[in-house]
């Protein structure tokens, strides 16, 4: 049984912030309104690659609107899904922004983690390859990703929308992004998956985009953490929510110029690029479905990822959709 932890990226959790003088002295005199400003304000650390769909995440903290439903949220982003996932199994993060290959991955190894959500991720293939006009011309040449994760998950799935399979291309394991993108710009591979920001740098320099996982109606990408953690600090985990939605709103009601340099300052689009970023049509959180659970589960089970049966109830949590 191969056993690896592979991951996808971001989000926002909490830890415990001052509250004030609860001695019985300061309770008989104080008044209710004084006794709510002492309310703890449970901070959440997520463990995040850079990506998209942390931005609301990281307005919700910026606006303070995480605050107003007693969180603090607190993104740490990683260069590498090996240290973010190092981390969140030494307890250094309350929760990752990660896929449903690795909560597969996470299962068998004997880790009780759940999916608190879903989060609107992407990932993209990308050609730089003259011949390689359309998907179906990708038969035969080398696409380069992270093997037993998400993005292969991905590229399989992409590949059996036009009847293709896995093995009608090479793929070879290159875990380090920009490596790839290296790779593709370079000519020495016709393909990579690739997340923002790195799609849009790659568009700039003339490459195509052939699929898409939100094309193809599939969404891999969820925020996990230990039932554990989700127990002691559920009404944590619920706030962040509120928090989230109240940032979607935002960025819907206000024009891009107020909260566009989060895209270039947190995620890592190019100053040059701000004209050419696109706003993702962030909606209000939500649970991953069964259909995408089952889906990916399945994928990881033919790969000899995954040896137990779970179920999509075995790893959903109602910490926030009951």
């Amino acid at each position: 049984m191969k056993k690896f932890l592979v991951a996808a990226s971001l989000l926002a959790l909490f830890s415990l912030a001052a509250c004030g003088n609860t001695d019985d002295k300061t309770k008989d005199s104080g008044s209710a309104s004084a006794d709510k400003d002492t309310e703890k304000v449970v901070k959440l650390s997520v463990g995040v690659m850079p990506s998209t769909d942390n931005i609301p995440f990281i307005l919700a903290h910026q606006q303070g609107f995480d605050k107003k439903y007693g969180v603090d949220i607190d993104i740490q982003a990683f260069k590498s899904a090996k240290d973010r996932d190092a981390a969140f199994l030494a307890g250094k993060v309350d929760a990752i922004n990660t896929d449903l290959v690795a909560m597969a991955i996470y299962q068998q190894g004997g880790q009780d983690v759940k999916i608190t959500s879903s989060t609107y991720g992407q990932f993209d293939l990308v050609t730089g390859d003259d011949s390689v006009k359309e998907l179906a011309d990708i038969k035969g040449k080398e696409i380069v990703l992270g093997k037993n994760g998400g993005t292969e998950y991905a590229v399989t799935e992409m590949l059996a929308t036009i009847g293709m399979k896995e093995a009608d291309v090479t793929i070879t394991d290159v875990p380090a992004v920009p490596s790839r993108v290296e790779l593709i710009k370079s000519g020495q591979v016709s393909a990579a998956i690739l997340p923002e920001p790195l799609v849009t740098i790659a568009k700039a320099d003339g490459m195509r985009v052939l699929g898409s996982t939100r094309d193809i109606g599939i969404n891999p990408f969820v925020i996990g953490a230990q039932a554990k953690t989700i127990d002691e600090k559920s009404a944590a985990f619920e706030g962040m929510y509120k928090a989230y939605n109240e940032a979607v709103e935002y960025i819907k009601s206000h024009d891009k110029e107020e909260y566009i340099q989060l895209f270039i300052d947190e995620i890592g689009f190019p100053e040059t690029l701000k004209d050419q970023i696109t706003i993702p049509d962030y909606t209000p959180a939500a649970q991953a479905t069964e259909a995408d659970i089952t889906a990916a589960f399945a994928w990881a089970k033919d790969k000899e990822l995954l040896e137990k049966d779970l179920t999509p109830q075995d790893v959903l949590s109602d910490v926030f959709f009951k």
